[in-house]
């Protein structure tokens, strides 16, 4: 499994382009190679750009549910929705498909993060919403979500 981590500004080109930070590049390394998928978030308004690898894991979790269930087949559908597979060109640029730009309201100038095995895609201004959080409230979250793990 792939891990990369960094957040990177970036700006589109008029075809919806944009240089792949060298930074991920460099932590990704063969990995690279293969290629990417990038689809819709689930749970934001943002894109979500995972290594194939990465991708083969998310669908064979997917691919269990049982298809004979209204909720999982609905679910399939809102999850695959958008799904492309994509590479850098020879110069290093990513090519976001002009229907993800629409869902996501991505303009010119976007914002690359890292989310443990897969990248976040925001428009910059969607993305600073994102995550302006009050400290007290993130101090809640964090102990509702982790709290509860035990450290080894």
């Amino acid at each position: 499994m792939v891990s990369v981590l960094g957040t990177y500004e970036c700006k589109l080109d008029a075809k919806g382009r944009f240089m792949f930070p060298v930074q991920f590049k460099n932590q990704m390394g063969e990995e690279l190679k293969r290629g990417f998928v990038i689809k819709r978030s689930i749970f934001k308004k943002c894109l979500e750009l995972f290594p194939i690898e990465q991708w083969q894991t998310e669908t064979a979790m997917v691919s269990k549910l049982n298809m004979f269930r209204k909720k999982n087949a609905d679910f399939v559908t809102k999850f695959m929705a958008g799904v492309k597979p994509v590479e850098l060109d020879g110069t290093g640029r990513l090519l976001i498909p002009k229907d993800l730009l629409r869902y996501g309201d991505i303009t010119k100038e976007i914002v690359l993060t890292s989310v443990v095995n897969r990248i976040e895609i925001w428009d910059r201004s969607q993305y600073e919403l994102a995550v302006d959080y009050d400290p007290d409230d993130f101090a809640g979250l964090a102990e509702d979500v982790m709290g509860e793990l035990e450290i080894e």
